[in-house]
């Protein structure tokens, strides 16, 4: 075993408690596993972000859409000029002199008339309107922030209504739920702000800003957030709290193939030092999935977010090779050689994940690049200690050589962080990127790569992939991206027995995150999502409930012999190939709880057996059932799949009668 290996096994094994020393209120029998082996994996895919998770409620507030992004598109996108009470006035999309280079475009709005000659008694101005994403949803009572940066053209200072409104029908002024007036006198940008607090709920708001005063004026990076955002960080507070609910122990991001530019190749590659700092000089990107990323939500927020549910944070960055899939390679070219960074050019790329280390984790009073993190208001570190390097790329030559390069470099000037690879797309035993994967892993002595695989339900249903792996490589697997390919109940189970089969290898398995974690309905890019959502609420699906589960059970040690059923050969201990139900026991020695998990995937009643005569439990234990026939689905309209609790009685030794498609869990105290 050569020295990186050693170092870097050793990193991982601290990191996770795996060479910790069996306390002594661990039973017998127990084998030391992964206590982060459930994870959440966040990519701005199907609008998971602006529109989504990021509460900004207005589109295009930045003027930046493009026809580069999607034809059609440009600075009005999502906006229209309006002018009641017959004003007159002209838009001019303009980008000499901006706020920031990395935010060229903004609006100037040039007022003619702000009534007609007639005496008008409706509302008046000339301006804009934003819908935010299919309407805007506020409620009664509630604040909400407006922000926007003017510039006053000429001498005249210019008067500003700004209006919150519900739609009434073509030629109706709307009816009014808020509004604020703004005097904006300032020759240069200046950010202005005001409260607006409707009057009454709409789920179809529109935001109105309009100019009661002749001449011209200047807009750029509108806003409007609701005050009440999670932890007061500017996160959809219902949102946030689903992913709070799932106990994840760490965060995958930003992608997936947002990473490298998956859609159009280099020029579109997330670029973490663009998503940093105020937000008007952040610096928006076309979105692999077709939209516009306005990176409001960004790697601070991402670590911030990774703070507020005490999760791990996970970054991942490109290490010079594209996605194979770019420039349409999935479909029209599937042999087609990637896009490589010349050698020549790889340091800028090292320099890439060395500046966030020391963006995460340095003293900002010797390193530039943690100053500005203690400047945007965290001068703690964040304390990372993941790094992903590469994305699901194909493990060619080309890549191989700059991979090894980062990780080189990296693992030099920062040995104490644990650098998580990646073994390409369709991570399959005999699939020649995995194998090239691992054996780049192995030479490297990479502490940990990323595995990927979607599969229809019966792939989780009847293989144990990791039953297989051999127990003396040093590299763990972390299942970055994996979900059964639709979203019934019977697709969940067979997620939740594949994850059965994860805890029993959990010496293997480090950590594991269902994909892709969001979907805003009516603007889907991939089917099934952990969780839908539009404007006014979160629907969960099956799967959601049992990842939620096996979140809420993490630990340090597997039991398997502690639950037999009826049927089976004494020492047999499921779940097995091509048999559709299991078992796992869990024992988290730290808080002190013990979990008693079974999955019956099955149309048949199983009995199954339990003893837990080892553990000195309490009186009282919690019992939750999720079960239901195999194709029932929650979707917007019905939510028929849900957890049921109920405080039952504990028991040493018993026998319980699991029904068919459903999934049981145990909590016990000890």
């Amino acid at each position: 075993m050569n020295k990186r290996m050693t170092l870097g096994a050793a990193l991982l094994a601290a990191s996770l408690g795996l060479n910790a020393q069996k306390p002594m209120s661990a039973p017998a029998g127990g084998k030391a596993i992964s206590d982060e082996l459930i994870g959440i994996f966040f990519e701005d895919i199907s609008s998971a972000a602006d529109g989504g998770l990021y509460a900004e409620l207005l589109q295009n507030g930045s003027f930046e859409f493009s026809p580069a992004e999607r034809d059609g598109w440009g600075a009005g996108t999502a906006w229209k000029q309006i002018r009641p009470g017959h004003s007159l006035g002209t838009l001019q999309v303009r980008m000499d002199n901006p706020i920031h280079p990395n935010n060229p475009t903004y609006m100037r709005l040039h007022t003619e008339r702000v009534k007609e000659y007639y005496d008008y008694k409706g509302w008046k101005g000339f301006g804009l309107e934003n819908s935010g994403f299919n309407g805007i949803s506020v409620k009664g009572g509630e604040k909400y922030n407006f922000s926007a940066f003017f510039r006053n053209i000429g001498k005249n200072a210019k008067q500003v209504r700004i209006a919150l409104v519900e739609s009434q029908g073509w030629g109706k002024d709307g009816k009014l739920l808020a509004e604020a007036y703004l005097d904006v006198n300032a020759a240069n940008w200046q950010k202005v702000e005001a409260v607006l607090t409707p009057e009454a709920d709409s789920k179809n708001a529109s935001l109105q800003i309009l100019v009661l005063t002749l001449g011209d004026l200047d807009i750029d990076m509108v806003s409007l957030m609701p005050q009440d955002t999670y932890k007061g960080h500017g996160l959809r507070k219902d949102l946030a709290q689903a992913l709070a609910d799932l106990h994840p122990k760490f965060m995958r991001f930003p992608g997936g193939c947002v990473v490298h530019g998956g859609g159009d190749g280099f020029w579109d590659t997330y670029r973490w030092k663009t998503t940093i700092g105020p937000k008007e000089q952040r610096k928006g990107l076309k979105n692999t999935w077709g939209y516009h990323q306005s990176m409001g939500l960004g790697y601070f927020e991402y670590f911030q977010f990774c703070e507020d549910l005490g999760m791990e944070p996970l970054p991942i960055l490109p290490c010079g090779v594209s996605c194979q899939g770019a420039n349409g390679g999935w479909n029209m070219y599937p042999t087609q050689a990637q896009d490589v960074v010349p050698m020549s050019e790889m340091d800028e790329w090292v320099a890439e994940a060395i500046d966030l280390i020391e963006w995460a984790n340095g003293d900002p009073a010797t390193n530039k690049w943690a100053k500005m993190r203690a400047d945007a208001g965290h001068p703690k570190p964040f304390n990372l200690k993941y790094l992903g390097l590469g994305n699901e790329e194909k493990i060619s030559p080309e890549f191989a050589e700059r991979f090894k390069y980062i990780y080189e470099r990296v693992t030099k000037a920062h040995p104490e962080i644990v650098i998580v690879g990646t073994a390409g797309p369709g991570s399959h035993p005999g699939n020649a990127d995995l194998e090239n994967g691992w054996k780049l892993a192995d030479e490297l002595g990479m502490p940990i790569i990323d595995e990927h695989y979607y599969e229809p339900n019966t792939y989780f249903l009847n293989k144990r992939q990791y039953d297989s792996y051999p127990r003396d490589r040093k590299t763990k697997v972390y299942l970055g991206e994996y979900a059964a390919k639709d979203k019934k109940l019977i697709d969940a189970l067979a997620e939740g027995l594949y994850l059965l089969h994860v805890e029993r290898n959990g010496d293997i398995v480090a950590m594991t995150s269902y994909a892709p974690l969001f979907a805003r309905k009516d603007n889907t890019n991939w089917n099934p999502d952990m969780i839908y959502f539009d404007n006014e609420r979160a629907y969960p699906t099956c799967s959601y409930y049992v990842q939620q589960l096996f979140g809420l059970s993490s630990g340090q040690y597997y039991y398997g012999d502690c639950v037999k059923f009826e049927g089976d050969a004494k020492d047999v201990i499921q779940p097995l190939e091509n048999v559709h139900y299991g078992q796992s026991v869990i024992l988290n020695v730290k808080t002190r709880k013990l979990y008693v998990k079974i999955c019956n995937a099955s149309d048949e009643v199983k009995k199954a057996n339990i003893n837990l005569s080892r553990f000195g439990i309490k009186k009282n234990a919690v019992k939750t059932v999720i079960v239901g026939s195999a194709n029932d689905e929650n979707n917007y309209d019905q939510q028929p799949i849900a957890p049921q609790k109920e405080t039952i009685k504990a028991q040493k030794k018993f026998t319980l009668d699991v029904a068919p498609y459903s999934f049981i869990m145990l909590e016990y105290s000890l």
